[in-house]
């Protein structure tokens, strides 16, 4: 039992310490599209260039979702990176995954590009009214 406290504990200081869901959904929207994907390489790379951007844009997106969860000093460039390719895959990859995937790479790289590293937590709206009425 305290073995799985202390695996979940560790993971909650991993995933305070960068920006973890924008991370998560850039990778998952690039997943999503990536699945939606019905042409086998072969037909791909017979079509051309046009077919095979359909495959490298929404594994872009998962490599910049991983690098954003295991690089988080780097996170501006690969948030405002990954929101190019998120809206490339509009043209390429089935209007982006038919909009879910987009939708998940647009939402990830704007969490990841907002995420501040240094920022106190959040204070809830009681423990604020209770700070106040200690003070006055």
């Amino acid at each position: 039992m305290s073995r799985g406290r202390d695996l979940r504990s560790a993971f909650r200081r991993w995933r305070a310490d960068r920006p973890f869901w924008g991370g998560l959904l850039l990778t998952l929207g690039g997943a999503w599209i990536l699945l939606t994907m019905k042409a086998s390489l072969k037909v791909i790379l017979h079509v051309g260039m046009q077919g095979l951007a359909g495959y490298l844009l929404p594994a872009l997106m998962v490599l910049l979702g991983l690098l954003t969860l295991f690089n988080p000093a780097q996170r501006l460039f690969y948030s405002i990176t990954g929101i190019l390719v998120t809206l490339g895959t509009w043209l390429t990859s089935n209007l982006g995954g038919f909009f879910v995937g987009l939708l998940l790479g647009a939402v990830g790289s704007c969490l990841a590009f907002g995420w501040l590293p240094d920022q106190e937590p959040r204070r809830s709206r009681r423990e604020r009214r209770r700070s106040a009425v200690g003070a006055g």
